[in-house]
């Protein structure tokens, strides 16, 4: 069984920075080092279990996961580095984990934040007051923006809700322009993540691949509905995952970018350094996927994203610097 797609665009475009990446380079011998032992390691199986309690309604599962992805993005204060946390339920969260305690809380409290009425006409007074934390989340005007243009696509074409529009697509990710991802990153500009690399668009699709996944994980194990080609997905490239690669010495950056990253100084949108990471970071845990697979005969195959989500784990809110990089695409 094939366990990785590498004809998928979005693995084909980031192979082609990988080639040419000049400060970004990766270690192949780590790869294999790290898939040595990691391929020990337990990978859960989806169970359907989320971190916060939603219900069993599939629609609300479906428009949760795509409400929490248009907005799952920049949760370090960008002149700081300090990371945006809250207090709820006798815990505090950090990083996305924060954003979905708020979200929780929120939907709890009676404000309907999955209503595409509600998200149009939503108020940076509103993402103040429903996330509250630590500091303020970072790029809460650029939120508003978002929320209220796909609120507004929402009311147009798919009666308020996004679930709406998920029935309407074919439930796999590629599907001649009707699969999920294709019209998710179509219909709505908030999830289309492409970056121009040396004259070539390079297709990411981190946030809309994440909801995708979301949805499958949620509901699959509750035969709700589930993403026919979950094998296509690749990693969703951010800003933690490149921390565990750096850390594991798979990563070597060419000076300048070490010492950018290490100062916290601001790593340019579509510059080649943002674009490496990225790029690198998809190339690789497709590797080490590949991998750690070959390691494990007779055993179920790993996807993709069971693989980033061991590093994503891991590294969220450790010390160790990440690149900051003023973006609500991740």
């Amino acid at each position: 069984m094939t366990t990785v797609h590498w004809d998928t665009p979005v693995l084909t475009t980031v192979s082609q920075v990988v080639r040419e990446a000049s400060l970004v380079k990766i270690n192949a011998e780590k790869i294999s080092y790290v898939a040595d032992w990691m391929a020990y390691e337990e990978f859960a199986k989806p169970d359907g279990s989320m971190l916060f309690d939603f219900g069993n309604d599939p629609d609300v599962l479906m428009d949760f996961t795509l409400v929490v992805n248009t907005m799952n993005f920049a949760f370090t204060d960008f002149s700081t580095g300090v990371k945006f946390e809250t207090d709820y339920m006798g815990k505090r969260w950090c990083d996305s984990e924060a954003m979905l305690a708020c979200l929780h809380r929120a939907i709890h409290s009676g404000i309907p934040f999955f209503s595409g009425e509600y998200l149009a006409k939503l108020t940076r007074k509103d993402l103040e007051s429903v996330f509250s934390g630590t500091i303020e989340m970072p790029m809460l005007d650029e939120r508003v923006t978002l929320f209220n243009e796909v609120g507004r696509v929402l009311e147009e074409k798919y009666e308020g809700r996004y679930s709406r529009f998920v029935r309407s697509c074919a439930p796999k990710l590629y599907a001649s322009g009707d699969g999920l991802l294709e019209r998710l990153t179509t219909e709505f500009p908030r999830f289309r993540d492409v970056s121009n690399y040396h004259g070539t668009d390079i297709h990411i699709y981190k946030l809309a691949q994440l909801g995708i996944w979301g949805m499958h994980l949620a509901l699959s194990p509750r035969g709700a509905w589930k993403l026919e080609d979950a094998e296509k997905l690749s990693a969703f490239a951010d800003y933690i995952v490149p921390v565990g690669l750096r850390v594991m010495g798979i990563f070597e950056y060419a000076p300048e970018l070490e010492k950018q990253i290490n100062s916290l100084t601001e790593v340019k949108r579509d510059s080649d350094a943002e674009i490496e990471l990225r790029a690198s970071s998809i190339f690789v845990i497709a590797k080490l996927t590949e991998e750690i697979n070959k390691r494990r005969p007779g055993m179920e195959p790993l996807l993709q994203p069971q693989v980033d989500f061991r590093f994503w784990k891991t590294y969220h809110a450790t010390h160790w610097p990440h690149h900051l990089t003023k973006t609500v695409m991740y």
